[in-house]
């Protein structure tokens, strides 16, 4: 009989939308910050849903293949940080830019690359979207400029594509984020004095999953009384006068990379606390079926062809081949002629073809 009161369950039970309740931000020098309510339809809860289900299932494929060595190199994953990319990309426009560290296989999917395309380039194949040549720290598409391996360097680049929106009139922001372990590098406080100098349309963010590498953050900033509670709304919520500083408090599953196990530092028992009270899958599943905007069958259902498309995109980077060497001095500049490149020796010379 439930069967039969499922299957018979249509779109036109479930309610269109719903209101929750939001923790009040902590501001400073922000006369009004985010209001304290928020109105979420049941589209956007579906597609938020997935999306982060789809983040998490490719970043679990990702550890799978990088213990059975078809991932080498450096690789660091996203899963528990899910909600910072997904809200982040609900409240901003595919004009706008994003720019990020190491951990950016979130972003890279958020901003529009396929599964199957970053998985390939975790593997090093010539479908990856850089042709298996980037890896897990270089991933790009239009408006984002991918993960950047040197700590904290990606936010004065950030301030960079925020300054070139402003010298040709655009109607576009700059987003760069970082993490709570890059925190106190010199260059992020050099580039938030000149944005404020020059009003850029940049939004500067730190997503604070408690630990840089192994030290946790409480370890590494003097005098700290609390850290602040931001969510992504702010980015929609000012004008521009000048740059914004937000803080998301997040946590990561997985160690700093895949070399590090990450319980030498945190206890399983303090991980398993986080996924049981706030993850974030878990918390828009609950709150979704509680306000009748989904069923735990639909969601469900998004599961099993979430775990279809990842299988799928890690049969293709794992079969695709690797690009050939000849293609070793290809896309050094973009829209250029083609040039010689030194390979190894002076005897080896390569094509580099934009």
């Amino acid at each position: 009989a439930s069967r039969v009161l499922v299957a018979s369950r249509n779109y036109g039970d479930f309610a269109s939308e719903a209101t929750f309740e939001i923790k009040k931000c902590d501001l400073h020098r922000l006369e009004e910050g985010p209001g304290t309510t928020a109105v979420m339809t049941r589209e956007e809860g579906l597609q938020y849903y997935k999306t982060m289900q789809t983040i998490r299932r490719m970043e679990l494929k990702s550890d799978q293949l990088y213990k059975q060595k078809i991932i080498r190199g450096f690789c660091h994953l996203y899963d528990g940080q899910e909600a910072c990319c997904v809200g982040i990309e609900a409240a901003i426009k595919p004009t706008d830019h994003v720019i990020t560290a190491y951990r950016a296989h979130g972003f890279t999917y958020t901003r529009g690359v396929p599964v199957r395309e970053i998985l390939a380039e975790l593997t090093g194949r010539k479908g990856g979207c850089a042709k298996g040549k980037g890896g897990s720290m270089h991933m790009y598409t239009k408006n984002f400029y991918g993960g950047n391996g040197i700590v904290g360097a990606q936010v004065p680049l950030g301030a960079g594509i925020a300054l070139a929106c402003k010298y040709f009139g655009r109607n576009e922001i700059s987003l760069a984020l970082y993490g709570d372990g890059a925190a106190n590098q010199g260059q992020i406080f050099e580039t938030y004095n000149m944005a404020a100098l020059w009003k850029l349309p940049c939004i500067f963010i730190c997503e604070n999953n408690r630990y840089g590498m192994g030290t946790s953050s409480w370890q590494i900033v003097a005098a700290v009384t609390s850290w602040s509670l931001v969510v992504a709304t702010l980015c929609i919520a000012f004008h521009f006068k000048g740059p914004l500083v937000m803080e998301l408090q997040t946590y990561r599953y997985h160690g700093h990379s895949m070399s590090d196990p990450g319980i030498s530092y945190r206890t399983r028992e303090e991980i398993q606390e986080v996924r049981s009270k706030s993850d974030p899958i878990t918390l828009l599943k609950d709150r979704m079926v509680n306000n009748n905007l989904a069923s735990v069958e639909e969601l469900k259902e998004i599961d099993v062809a979430v775990r279809k498309e990842i299988e799928e995109a890690a049969q293709f980077a794992t079969t695709d081949p690797e690009p050939p060497l000849e293609e070793l001095g290809y896309h050094i500049f973009f829209n250029d002629p083609p040039f010689e490149v030194r390979g190894p020796n002076q005897w080896i010379k390569y094509k580099s073809v934009s």
